[in-house]
C-alpha cells in the first residue's frame, strides 16, 4: 500500500510540471492557449519598447525622407565623407545608441520587456554598418541579454531585415520587392542564420522568443496574394530549422500586409510554441477596430501581442494601451529612441543638422557627377555625425514624460 501511495504521488507531480501552461521547471516563458506564462506559473502580458534604429537604421529616426534605407544612409555618408569615416562613425553610433542606462532606464519605467530588431546581415560577410567578414552581431546581442537579465526584462530578438527583403519597402533594407519569397537561396540563409542564433541562445531564459521577421509582403504588388500563400510554408521551414537546436522559446509569427492579415497563417498544429504578433499604427483606438486581431487569436487559441504601435497623439495611446489591456494584447511601443519626439528618449538633433546632412539626404544623388556636385563640406559633414552619435547617448537624451505615461506600464 505504502508503494502504491509514493508511485501515485510521483506520477501527480509529474503530470503538474509537464501539463501546458504551467511553471516551466527549466525557467522559460510557456503558452497556455491565449496567455503567456512566467515561469513561476504567473501570467505575463508583454509590456514595453522597441530598440529600432540602432541595428537597422531607418531614415526618418535620422530626420531623412527620401534616404529611408539602411543600405541608402550607408551610401549616402560614404559619398559624403568616404567609408573609412563612415566605418568610424558607424561603430560610435552603435557603443553610444543603446547602453546599459538605457536598459535601465526602460526597466524603471515599468516595462517588462524589449525588441530587438536587427538585419540579418549582421550575422554574414555582407557590408553592414561599417563591418565586413566578422561582425558583431552576437556580442550587441549579448550585452542587451546581460543588461535585461539584470533588469528582470525579457528580450524577442527580431529579424527586422530578412535576406533577399521580406517586405518589399525601406523597413527591409532590400531592393522594392519581397524577393525572400522567390529565392531558395535566400531561405536557406534565412532559416541557416535562425538556426545558428537558436543553438546559441538556447539555454537562454531571458529570450522570451525569436520573432521570424518584421511585416513581410507588403500590399502594393499585383501578385501579392499568391505570395501571402508562401508565407506559413517558409515559417514551418524555418521552425523546423529551429526546433533542431532549442525545443525552449517562443516562436513568434507576423501577419502579411505590415503584420495585418493572418489568414494564410491557419496552422498553429506543427509546434506547441507559437504565438502571434500583430502591428498598427492610426486607426480608432477602439476593441472594434483590431476584432479582426482578436478573432484570429481566438480561433487558433494561442496568444496575440501587438509589436509595434505610437507615433500618435498621447490621448490615442492612452486609449488604445486600455484596449490592448482589456482584449489580453501584450505591446511594445515604437520606437524608444530617435530624433525629435514621438519616443522615449528624444534625440537632439546637432545645430546645423537639417541646413547640411538632412539637406544633403534630400538632394539629387543619380549620377557620378551629381555626387560631385552634391556632395558637403567635409569638416561640417563629419562634425556633424560625430556630434549626432555623442547625442545618442543616454545622458544627451530627453525624456518624453507624457509619452512615456501614455505608454501604460508605470
Amino acid at each position: 500500500m505504502k508503494k502504491a501511495i509514493v508511485y501515485l504521488a510521483v506520477l501527480l507531480c509529474a503530470a503538474c510540471t509537464t501539463r501546458g501552461g504551467d511553471k516551466d521547471a527549466n525557467g522559460f516563458v510557456t503558452i497556455q492557449g491565449h496567455d503567456l506564462i512566467k515561469p513561476n506559473g504567473e501570467k505575463l502580458l508583454i509590456q514595453g519598447t522597441n530598440l529600432g534604429n540602432w541595428l537597422n537604421p531607418e531614415g526618418y529616426m535620422f530626420g531623412f525622407g527620401r534616404t529611408n534605407s539602411p543600405w541608402m544612409i550607408d551610401l549616402m555618408t560614404k559619398e559624403a565623407v568616404g567609408p573609412d569615416f563612415t566605418a568610424e562613425f558607424w561603430q560610435q553610433f552603435k557603443d553610444n545608441y543603446v547602453t546599459k542606462d538605457d536598459i535601465d532606464f526602460i526597466a524603471k519605467q515599468g516595462a517588462n520587456t524589449i525588441r530587438l530588431p536587427f538585419n540579418y546581415k549582421l550575422f554574414t560577410d555582407e557590408d553592414y554598418m561599417g563591418q565586413t567578414g566578422q561582425k558583431d552581431g552576437y556580442q550587441r546581442i549579448d550585452s542587451v541579454v546581460n543588461w535585461c537579465k539584470a533588469n528582470n526584462l525579457y528580450l524577442i530578438l527580431d529579424m527586422h531585415d530578412c535576406p533577399g527583403g521580406q517586405t518589399g519597402d525601406n523597413i527591409d533594407d532590400g531592393h522594392g520587392y519581397p524577393w525572400l519569397f522567390e529565392s531558395e537561396k535566400s531561405q536557406e540563409l534565412f532559416c541557416k542564420i535562425w538556426q545558428q542564433i537558436a543553438y546559441r541562445y538556447s539555454k537562454e531564459t531571458t529570450i522570451l522568443g525569436y520573432e521570424l521577421m518584421n511585416e513581410p509582403i507588403a500590399h502594393y504588388f499585383t501578385n501579392r496574394d499568391s505570395l501571402y500563400t508562401l508565407l506559413q510554408p517558409l515559417y514551418k521551414k524555418a521552425v523546423q530549422a529551429i526546433r533542431q537546436v532549442d525545443k525552449n522559446h517562443i516562436i513568434l509569427l507576423g501577419g502579411a500586409h505590415w503584420n495585418s492579415f493572418f489568414w494564410m497563417l491557419d496552422d498553429a498544429s506543427y509546434d506547441d510554441k507559437l504565438m502571434y504578433t500583430c502591428h498598427r499604427y492610426g486607426g480608432p483606438a477602439t476593441k472594434e477596430a483590431i476584432t479582426h486581431y482578436i478573432n484570429f487569436r481566438d480561433s487558433i487559441n494561442r496568444p496575440m501581442y501587438m509589436g509595434e504601435f505610437g507615433h500618435n497623439t498621447m490621448e490615442w495611446q492612452r486609449d488604445f494601451v486600455r484596449v490592448l489591456k482589456d482584449n489580453n494584447i501584450g505591446y511594445t511601443f515604437w520606437p524608444y529612441k530617435k530624433v525629435d519626439n514621438s519616443c522615449m528618449m528624444a534625440i537632439k538633433r546637432p545645430e546645423g543638422w537639417d541646413s547640411i546632412v538632412v539637406k544633403y539626404s534630400e538632394t539629387s544623388r543619380n549620377t557620378y557627377q551629381e555626387w560631385r556636385e552634391a556632395r558637403p563640406d567635409q569638416a561640417q559633414f563629419r562634425q556633424m555625425l560625430k556630434q549626432f552619435a555623442e547625442n545618442c547617448r543616454f545622458e544627451n537624451c530627453t525624456p518624453q514624460k507624457d509619452y512615456i505615461q501614455s505608454m501604460g506600464m508605470q
